[in-house]
């Protein structure tokens, strides 16, 4: 009777810290609330963009969220957040997740990340008179190149290991790198394959000659590292998508 008593009193425990963890979960709070947080930066075209006139979004990550908040039967709310402060956000609970983000080991640390759908390649770019100065990674890690790109990105970090020996210039959200070398004020840039792309079409930007793709990166979703219960939701739900279609068509739909 005793160890009866005691399987039953520890299986009472069991439900009772199952049910707090699962009060305690985002996915609780968004269902409850009928609203979906979701932080973006809105400054990575085509993933999301920001229309400053409307202070509305577009993108891959904007698709993505409206189907998301659609499945769960909500409303989406967008966050604006940058990218220095992307993991801090959802580590204070400022947002339920963010939209796509390169996984890394310093993000890890502290924060948890959904299934990955999509991923990405980085390359330098500069512009086409500048073009004609650069033969391979080796001619960029020079003391007169400026190498411009964004704090609080991967992109920084990837900077500061490839080119240690060029002039890191390293500007602040809403300031992007590529601004710095579309104006001049900066010989090269490095930036992912989906966004290269966009910069192309759009500012006539080249990949540097000599150049190949590095570092190829899973993105993901950013989430409460101890939140399982969201998590679970979130990365069957990514799984259950990509066997309908969905995020080859949103990849199709945005040229990605």
């Amino acid at each position: 009777m005793k160890h009866w008593m005691t399987a039953l009193a520890a299986g009472a425990i069991s439900l009772s810290l199952a049910a707090s963890v699962q009060a305690q979960s985002a996915l609780n709070e968004i269902l409850d609330s009928g609203v979906l947080k979701f932080g973006t930066t809105g400054d990575w075209n085509p993933m999301s963009v920001r229309d400053p006139a409307s202070n509305s979004y577009k993108g891959y990550d904007i698709d993505v969220a409206m189907e998301l908040a659609k499945d769960l039967g909500v409303e989406v709310e967008f966050v604006p957040t940058d990218w220095k402060t992307l993991v801090n956000g959802v580590v204070a609970g400022k947002y339920h997740m963010t939209g796509s983000a390169s996984i890394s080991p310093a993000r890890m640390k502290v924060a948890g990340f959904s299934e990955s759908y999509i991923a990405v390649e980085i390359l330098p770019f500069t512009m086409p008179e500048k073009a004609g100065n650069f033969d391979g990674y080796a001619s960029i890690n020079q003391p007169e190149v400026k190498v411009a790109t964004t704090l609080g990105t991967s992109f920084e970090g990837m900077v500061r290991s490839w080119f240690p020996d060029a002039d890191i210039k390293v500007v602040e959200a809403p300031a992007r790198g590529f601004q710095e070398v579309l104006s001049g004020r900066a010989d090269v840039f490095i930036t992912s394959n989906i966004e290269g792309a966009t910069l192309t079409e759009k500012h006539g930007v080249v990949q540097v000659p000599g150049t190949e793709p590095r570092s190829p990166t899973p993105i993901a979703m950013l989430l409460p590292q101890d939140d399982q219960v969201w998590i679970n939701y979130v990365n069957n739900w990514v799984k259950v998508k990509q066997a309908k279609g969905f995020f080859e068509a949103t990849r199709e739909k945005w040229g990605l």
